[in-house]
């Protein structure tokens, strides 16, 4: 892979001569730590290799997730791995994590979800939590004390979602010294220039940040945790240079671990609600927290961008245009509407303008104020178990 990137550093200098110092060719890099967009889907699946999440695969997993029926999880990496170990009973893990920089919002919601979902799949599957107080010190400068008091939330909502503490390991980057010597080992195996190419001029502690994340997602193929075993990672599209690094290094230290290369799940990004940029912790007013108070939450709502008409008049007469919307693609479509065919019916009143942005709005404002109260009491309820997962790591 290095000499992959000297080759693109020559042939931008090249290009860039030839054309008169103007660079005519737009490099595709996604960044993991960047509020970009993908735009492109089928780029991103055609140039880095990722395999589309076909209807024969999904008609093998046991009651799809909304997220998968309403194809918001796009593509995957050897999810046939995962699913041979469903069907025959095998053992496998499912691991995610949580960057502790702020409080959980509908982006993360959707990993969380897909963690809990796949885990769901067998009564042999074990969840790994990670906690990335190292790669928040290196991204957003938080002290690892705070870490931990921001990652007790985090686990709060993931248990309030419905992740069963039974199944799941907790643990912090920090504090977690298989991890941190795998991310040693490994940076014996990469150069500089292949982490310049994957992820593009970064500070050093981001590009050793992603070598301890290789560490977690191998982790569970350690010894301590059942030895080499299928291992899935749900990501976001933005994540997928983190998965083809980890992939590389599993391939590069088969033989001395028996690493089995991790597969992966790749779900679409979520719009903030100005319908401009992929919702992050960096743009408040643009996210839904799922700790927002009923009212705040309304308002933003309530400046949500639509796909609405200029005029009440020219809504009814033309209708609304749902698929550009935020309030029914982010947060209908993905978030808080389960039923498929009640999401139809919401989606053809858009259509005919039988409804007016405002009412549409009002109702999904009692939908999630709804929701984000029974959340709140869920929350409460799992305090005391995610106190104990993050001190002690499992409840055994």
């Amino acid at each position: 892979m290095s000499n992959c990137a000297v080759s693109l550093k020559i042939l931008r200098l090249l290009l860039t001569i030839a054309m008169g110092g103007r660079v005519v060719v737009e490099f595709f890099r996604i960044d993991p730590w960047g509020a970009s967009f993908v735009k492109d889907y089928e780029r991103l699946m055609r140039e880095f290799g990722i395999q589309p999440l076909t209807s024969e695969i999904i008609k093998r997993l046991p009651s799809p997730h909304r997220l998968i029926r309403r194809g918001f999880v796009f593509g995957h990496r050897d999810l046939e791995v995962i699913l041979r170990a469903v069907e025959g009973g095998e053992n496998y893990a499912v691991i995610t994590g949580i960057k502790p920089s702020g409080e959980y919002h509908l982006g993360a919601k959707i990993t969380a979800e897909e963690f809990i979902y796949f885990l769901s799949l067998s009564p042999k599957a074990r969840g790994f939590f990670a906690i990335a107080d190292l790669e928040a010190y290196a991204d957003n400068k938080v002290p690892l004390s705070k870490s931990k008091e921001i990652a007790l939330s985090n686990l709060m909502d993931l248990l309030a979602l419905g992740l069963d503490p039974k199944k799941v390991y907790v643990y912090r980057q920090s504090q977690e010294i298989s991890v941190l010597r795998m991310a040693f080992l490994f940076s014996r195996a990469v150069t500089y220039n292949t982490l310049e190419a994957m992820y593009g001029d970064k500070p050093f502690g981001l590009y050793f940040s992603a070598l301890v994340q290789a560490g977690d997602i191998l982790l569970p193929q350690l010894p301590e945790h059942g030895g080499p075993k299928p291992t899935l990672v749900p990501v976001g599209a933005d994540q997928d240079p983190h998965i083809r690094l980890t992939r590389d290094l599993a391939r590069k230290y088969r033989e001395e671990f028996g690493f089995i290369l991790p597969s992966a799940t790749y779900h679409k990004l979520i719009r903030d609600l100005a319908g401009r940029e992929k919702m992050s912790k960096r743009n408040p007013m643009g996210n839904l927290y799922l700790t927002d108070s009923p009212e705040l939450a309304c308002k933003k709502i309530a400046a949500a961008y639509t796909g609405g008409r200029a005029t009440a008049e020219d809504q009814r007469r033309l209708g609304g245009v749902p698929e550009v919307c935020t309030v029914f693609v982010e947060l209908l479509s993905m978030h808080f509407v389960e039923d498929d065919r009640l999401l139809k019916e919401w989606y053809h009143e858009c259509r005919t303008g039988s409804i007016l942005c405002g009412e549409c709005k009002a109702r999904v404002c009692e939908i999630v104020s709804k929701w984000l109260m029974d959340h709140r009491r869920k929350r409460r309820k799992v305090a005391d178990i995610a106190l104990k997962l993050i001190e002690e790591g499992t409840l055994s």
